[in-house]
Parts: C-alpha cells; sequence; structure tokens
C-alpha cells in the first residue's frame, strides 16, 4: 500500500536515529518521521502554490506541537486538550526557525509552514533536537527551494567533558546547555544557557558540536540522493539590475543624508521626503510596480550601511567599532516595588521590575518535560510606543516570549538556591525604548532590579550584541549594534555573562553561517564590553546587593519539619496550619520532603508562626520558652496556648513578678505572652510561668528583691534541635 515508504538509519550521538519517510502525510511537499531512541516526532513541510497579494516578506511559521499524550499526561485545562503553546515551545520554534530561514531565498515569497508534531518523548532523546533534524530532512527531501540540509546538537559540559546530546541525567549535572546547528560548511546557530563557562570551553564546545553534525548533514544528503524531489520555481520579487541601479544612482545621495545621524526619530523623518521624490519620479517609469520600487529603496540604505562600515569603517553614529553607546543605569525609581533598575544604552531603555513572593507563587507548568514549576521567572514586554508607532496592545508575541527566556536564562546561574533565598522570584522588563539589543538591556536591568530588591545574586550580569557585516571573503565585526546596523547587518551576536564567564548566548544570522574566526572575535568582543559596562556603569551605581529587602516585599523564615510531623502541622482538613495563618497574617508552604517556609509582611509575625511551627514538632521541654495566646481566664490563673492543641495553665502566682489578686489585672483572652515550661506533669498536662519568662527573658526584678540583690541569671535562647533553620531576617 505504501509503495513510496522509505526507512534510513544511523547512529547519533551513541542513539539509533531513524528516518521513515513515504506513509504519513503524503499531501504535504515533504514529511518525515523522526525516531530518535523512544522520542518519536512528525514533520511535515508545505510550501503554497503562489504567493499571496501584497506580500513583500518570506512568510515562514514554524510550529513544534507538544501532545501531552507523548509523556502520558492528560491536559490540566478544564477543555482537557491542548490550548496556545507553551513557551517552552514558543522557544523551540524560534530555535529550529533561526538556522532555516536564511537558507531559503531571500526573493522567494511563497508561504512556507513547518509543523513537528511530538508523538512520543524518551527524556534522554532531546524532542527538540529531533524536531530540528526532522525539519532539516523535510525540507531536504521536498521541492521547496531550500539550501540545506543542516543538523542541530545539545552540547554539555561535565567535569570538563564535552557530551554530544546528554542524557536527563547528565543535563542536571552539565555546566552548560549548548544547541548548535550547522550547515556543512559552517555554524548557523548557538543559543546556549552556561554556569559561567569561559569563552574557550564554549568555544571549544561549539566546535565539537560542529563536528558532530557533519554525520548527520552527510546522512541528510544521502537521503535527498536518493528520494529528494526537485525543487519548483517560483516568482521573483527581485528587481531587475537595471532597475536598482538606476533607482540607486538617483536616490543615493539624499539616503546618505537621511541615514547620517544616531536618531532614529530623525532618520525615519528624513526618510519620508525621499521615498515620496522616488515615487514621484520612477512610478510613471516603471507603472504598477511600486512594490519593487520599495525594495529597491531598501536595497539602497542596505548599499550605503554597508558600504559605510566595510569599506569606511564608519558608522551611522560616529562611533568606533568597538565603542559602546552612551550608557546609564539607575536603581530604586519606583518608592512600592521590591526592586527597580533602568538601563540606558543610546536610544534603547529598558525598565526592570524585581517581585519577591512565597514559594506557592512560584509558576506551574504543563508540558513534556520533567520540570513542574519554576521559582525565577522574566517577562519581557515590548510595547509599539518603544519604537515610535502606534498598535494596540495583544499581548506577548514569540518575540517577547523569546527575548523574556533569553534573559531569564542569563540570569539562572547566578540566583541563590531556594535553601539560601526562600521566595519565588518574578522580573518584568518594560521596554521603553527600542533602538537594537533590547534583550540585553533586559539583562542589564535585571541585574539592577535583582540588587536593588536585595537578592544575594553571585555575581552581576550583563549583556552586549556583536554584529557582523560580509562580503565574499572579507568580513568585519562590530559590537552593540543599533536597530539600523540590526537591519541590514548580517548578524546580531547576543553574549550575556558574569566578569567570570558566559551564562547565556543567541546567535541571529541572515547569512548561511559563521566561520570559528568570527565567533572567537565575537566572544573577544563582547566579553571585554560586558566588563566595561559591569565596571564604569552599573557597579558604581548599585556595588552589591542591598543588605535589607524592601519593607513592602514579605519577610521569608524557613525550617525543615520531619516528614512524620508534617501532618500535625497541617491538621485535619487543614485546620492547624489555617489557624496558624489567620493568627499570625502569614502564609506557609510546606512541601513533601519537610521544607517549610513561613512568608508575611510583618517579621515579628513570621517568627510568631515559626514559634508554633516549632512547637508543633518538638515536644515541650521545661526550661524552654515560649510566645502563646491566652484562651480562658480562671480564678485560679490563665490557660494559654503555645501552639493548636497544646496548651497549659499559667496559676495565678505565676502572672506576674508581683503579687496578683486579680487574674484579669494582667491577661485577659486573646492576650500574646511570653511564658517558661516550669514542669510537665506525669499526665502531660503543662505548668507555664509568665513570671519566670519575665525574670529571665526581660531581666523584669521580683518585688521582693533589692536591685543590688537581684540574682544574676543568664539570657537564654529556646533549644531549637538539630533540625537547621534558616532565618532571612537578618537581611531585613
Amino acid at each position: 500500500m505504501f509503495e513510496n515508504f522509505r526507512v534510513f538509519e544511523t547512529e547519533f550521538a551513541g542513539r539509533p536515529l531513524k528516518i521513515e519517510t513515504g506513509k504519513m502525510a503524503q499531501l504535504a511537499n515533504g514529511e518525515c518521521l523522526v525516531r530518535y531512541g523512544e522520542t518519536t516526532i512528525h514533520v511535515a513541510a508545505t510550501a503554497a502554490a503562489k504567493p499571496r497579494d501584497g506580500i513583500d516578506f518570506f512568510p515562514l511559521s514554524v510550529d513544534f506541537e507538544e501532545k501531552l499524550y507523548s509523556v502520558g499526561k492528560i491536559p490540566g485545562s478544564f477543555l482537557k486538550r491542548e490550548g496556545r503553546p507553551t513557551d517552552k515551545a514558543i522557544l523551540v520554534c524560534r530555535m529550529i526557525d533561526r538556522p532555516i530561514r536564511p537558507l531559503f531565498p531571500k526573493d522567494m515569497r511563497n508561504d512556507v509552514s513547518i509543523v513537528c508534531t511530538v508523538m512520543s518523548v524518551d527524556p534522554d532523546c532531546s524532542p527538540e533536537i529531533a524536531a530540528l533534524v526532522g525539519t532539516s530532512v523535510a525540507l531536504s527531501i521536498s521541492d521547496i527551494p531550500w539550501d540545506g540540509p543542516i543538523s542541530g546538537v545539545s552540547v554539555g559540559l561535565i567535569d570538563g567533558e564535552f557530551i554530544i546530546n546528554p542524557t536527563a541525567e547528565q543535563r542536571k549535572l552539565s555546566q552548560m546547555a549548548v544547541t548548535v546547528a550547522s550547515t556543512d560548511e559552517r555554524i548557523a546557530m548557538i543559543e546556549a544557557g552556561a554556569n559561567e563557562v569561559s569563552d574557550e570551553d564554549m568555544f571549544n564546545g561549539i566546535m565539537a558540536g560542529h563536528a558532530e553534525n557533519q554525520k548527520i548533514i552527510e546522512f541528510i544528503k544521502g537521503i535527498q540522493r536518493e528520494i529528494g524531489k526537485e525543487k519548483f520555481s517560483y516568482p521573483s520579487n527581485k528587481p531587475d539590475p537595471e532597475m536598482f541601479e538606476e533607482i540607486r544612482d538617483f536616490a543615493i545621495d539624499d539616503v546618505k543624508a537621511a541615514l547620517d545621524t544616531d536618531d532614529k526619530t530623525v532618520r525615519d523623518e528624513r526618510l519620508k521626503p525621499v521615498y515620496e521624490k522616488v515615487h514621484e519620479h520612477f512610478d510613471e517609469i516603471y507603472p504598477d510596480q511600486a512594490a519593487k520600487i520599495d525594495e529597491c529603496m531598501y536595497l539602497t540604505q542596505k548599499f550605503v550601511v554597508r558600504r559605510w562600515l566595510l569599506d569606511e569603517q564608519k558608522r551611522v553614529d560616529g562611533r568606533g567599532m568597538d565603542e559602546i553607546r552612551p550608557l546609564a543605569a539607575e536603581v530604586g525609581l519606583l518608592p512600592r516595588v521590591h526592586g527597580s533598575g533602568m538601563f540606558t544604552r543610546g536610544q534603547t531603555q529598558v525598565l526592570t521590575v524585581a517581585t519577591l513572593g512565597s514559594t506557592r507563587d512560584n509558576q506551574l507548568l504543563d508540558g513534556i518535560d520533567d520540570e513542574e514549576s519554576k521559582r525565577y521567572i522574566h517577562h519581557y514586554n515590548f510595547p509599539s510606543y518603544s519604537v515610535g508607532e502606534t498598535k494596540p496592545s495583544r499581548g506577548p508575541g514569540r518575540r517577547e516570549v523569546g527575548h523574556g527566556a533569553l534573559a531569564e536564562r542569563a540570569l539562572v546561574p547566578v540566583i541563590p538556591p531556594v535553601e539560601e533565598f526562600p521566595y519565588t522570584i518574578r522580573l518584568v522588563s518594560e521596554v521603553l525604548s527600542s533602538n537594537g539589543s533590547t534583550s540585553q538591556g533586559s539583562i542589564c536591568g535585571s541585574t539592577l532590579a535583582l540588587m536593588d530588591a536585595g537578592v544575594p545574586i553571585k555575581a552581576p550580569v550583563a549583556g552586549i550584541s556583536c554584529g557582523l557585516i560580509t562580503e565574499g571573503s572579507r568580513w568585519m565585526t562590530m559590537v552593540d549594534i543599533q536597530g539600523l546596523e540590526d537591519f541590514f547587518g548580517d548578524m546580531d551576536f547576543k553574549v550575556a555573562g558574569t566578569k567570570k564567564g558566559i551564562t547565556a548566548i543567541q546567535m541571529d544570522l541572515k547569512i548561511h553561517g559563521l566561520t570559528p574566526e568570527i565567533i572567537k572575535e565575537a566572544f573577544a568582543k563582547t566579553h571585554k564590553a560586558r566588563n566595561y559596562i559591569l565596571d564604569e556603569v552599573m557597579l558604581p551605581v548599585i556595588a552589591e546587593p542591598r543588605p535589607e529587602l524592601s519593607k513592602y516585599a514579605p519577610k521569608m523564615l524557613s525550617t525543615i519539619v520531619p516528614v512524620d510531623k508534617i501532618r500535625e502541622v497541617i491538621g485535619s482538613g487543614g485546620k492547624v496550619i489555617q489557624k496558624i495563618c489567620a493568627e499570625c497574617d502569614v502564609t506557609i508552604d510546606i512541601e513533601d520532603d519537610g521544607h517549610c517556609y513561613v512568608a508575611g509582611i510583618d517579621i515579628e509575625k513570621c517568627r510568631r508562626a515559626m514559634d508554633i511551627i516549632d512547637t508543633i514538632v518538638n515536644d515541650p521541654e521545661p526550661g524552654s520558652y515560649y510566645s502563646g495566646r491566652v484562651t480562658r481566664i480562671m480564678d485560679f490563673g490563665a490557660f494559654v496556648e503555645i501552639a493548636p492543641g497544646k496548651e497549659g495553665l499559667v496559676h495565678i502566682s505565676q502572672l506576674d513578678i508581683k503579687r496578683t489578686e486579680n487574674v484579669t489585672d494582667v491577661v485577659n483572652v486573646g492576650d500574646i505572652v511570653k511564658v517558661k515550661v516550669l514542669e510537665i506533669d506525669d499526665k502531660g498536662r503543662l505548668n507555664l510561668s509568665r513570671r519566670e519568662a519575665l525574670i529571665d527573658l526581660d531581666g523584669a526584678v521580683p518585688e521582693n528583691v533589692l536591685p543590688e540583690k537581684q540574682p544574676r541569671r543568664e539570657r537564654s535562647d529556646r533549644p531549637r534541635g538539630d533540625r537547621p533553620r534558616r532565618d532571612r531576617n537578618d537581611r531585613h
């Protein structure tokens, strides 16, 4: 029945890779089923027969569809079906898009759609890598014009050894997670997160991935030779060379004058009359070809900028090739938030705000990997006014998700672990003005906001981008590219890191790939630039995290509750823990392993809640001190509850340092009092003393003892046992 069915097999990083084609989705231009270990991805590549009217760009879409049946899960939504793509899926779409897009013809306008459907997931065999390889196969064997194939691998670093496509356990140990895509000659895409890895280790890891990619590229070429279709022809929107030269010569002087400014707004205003002048002159010469005239104007601007950079070593704002635009940094801009920082680089300006919450504020995740929640969250917003445009906000798009994830990845290695800083951390970067590399501005602004919030990050992080212009074998790089250089250039190589090493990389290309020499130079320039930003701009503003959190931030205490005592702290139906939260105005989170977090605005109330929890899990001992609530008044004394279900009597003789006639002269129901455990009788009843607590803890003097003869008593803290307890109030 399936006469065109073919199976191709090889080994990929020590695991079997099988490509099946010719059985499924036969109406697509190209398709394949990728089996990598037990990971199974179906990839379909489809192209429109002709371009849509009015399209002046290449409309490529990539979808990575996570099906929860692939990991044996039922979706958690009310509808019980997959909804909008997760952030992780969007990031994979962008990761696949970046290396394949430059390999399509630049003048093609037919819609192309890539759909990668995740059908089965083996945690040890990355579905992202399988989808990237499958996309390359589907495009290579299709009739869609494309200058592939490519291949991609993931590279880890464990104990100084590079691991290709690390397993799930190896990924937990790895010092870096680098995805490298390659053509048969060059490196087409790099995306990385790393734990302050050196430039040298990162470069060597990239080259190790590039070498491994060559094996899969040869494998795909073999498939293409056997079953690949002839590529179809398409209507080109490319203007005739004569038309371009005529328009270029007519407008080039005006274009040069318009572009020769570092102000994006001024440049845009200068270009409007130039376009009007060109159309007025050429619309009659080339009737019904307004789109091609605009394309010629775009090519003219590109020609001018690239000639300036490559031949004259001139940048539109007059900077040197390794010179950074004017920089500024501020912190503490917003009085009621927990932390804020604004970073400005030329006309690019980003304000980042930090918010601290309890661990119950962790983001819950419902995806195909084993990550169920995260406590550090970064969101990036790019409003239309940041580029001087008017457009309604429709929520975050793929670009916003991608840039937020890049900034998040850059800061993750320096975020303190939950054991040291038991908070959920959310950063929001608001792009106020954009003229190139707002994602890197977000990274710098995030470092400022975190330190302003008092988050004890391990080291400050800065980010910078490096651009590229190529022409044949000639090439040159420049640091801190602005919008015009990004738009007309060949590369946006973003690198973030501390002074010690790299924490994140993202590389966007418009050409087929980079040579090792270009990558080395980009690393060297970005390393020098980010050190300059840290030393000269950011650290003079705030040299280290603030010693205290904002008074508006929740205060957090943590301890470890024995697992067998968790039920007692929670109580039947949650009654005990709810009572503690209501009484102390706090939130309490207890994890299955016994980690317990108490959060509230008032640190004294947090301590009160922690005392109650400690009392529940630790049996009171004679000589220990507690804060308790008066629950009942009797003629002979008052009953004080030191923890839910643990109540003791303070006899009237033990209520105060002086003689007490009436209990209500000293305490009333609801009062919080300090007490000392005098004894525990054979029935387990507690005898408490407020009098002894006043003398021991507050240094009160009994009425029958003269001051000069007052017995000396040592102040003591209540014993806490052997369980570790961390008190974040030391920082408040």
